[in-house]
């Protein structure tokens, strides 16, 4: 299957903590960062998500934010640090690439805030996901 999605990091499951509804799946990619992903506890099932489990971990270029430091005292569980190695500025937003431990990611984000940021190719950046954007599939 091919998607849209531009960011498909690829690791492996640690850890499943099952709720009523949902569930918190913790990842290890393969460039050694931990990612959090919270999913419906059928998908879970569906997927026969569990630890050692190979998974592919989704996130929307939309659904990244940048920080130009990690930040302490935030709901956001992923945090990944990395390089911009690419940044297009257009007339009202900026596509960013990012090179993280293991791989690449692509965040959409307003021009102001690249600009506002300073952001430049060479500077760095984290990379700042909500679990409950991080999608999951399976081989």
């Amino acid at each position: 299957m091919t998607l849209s999605i531009r960011n498909q990091l690829p690791g492996t499951v640690t850890e499943v903590n099952p709720g009523e509804v949902m569930a918190t799946v913790r990842i290890r990619l393969d460039g050694g960062q931990d990612l959090m992903a919270a999913i419906t506890l059928e998908a879970v099932e569906e997927l026969g998500l569990a630890p050692d489990s190979h998974v592919s971990a989704l996130v929307k270029s939309t659904e990244i934010s940048l920080a130009t430091n990690r930040i302490e005292g935030l709901s956001i569980r992923n945090q990944l640090p990395g390089a911009i190695t690419h940044l297009a500025l257009g007339g009202a937003m900026a596509s960013v690439k990012v090179t993280v431990d293991g791989g690449e990611l692509t965040a959409v984000i307003t021009k102001d805030a690249a600009t506002g940021l300073g952001l430049f190719v060479g500077s760095a950046v984290v990379a700042l996901i909500k679990s409950t954007e991080v999608a999951l599939a399976t081989a």
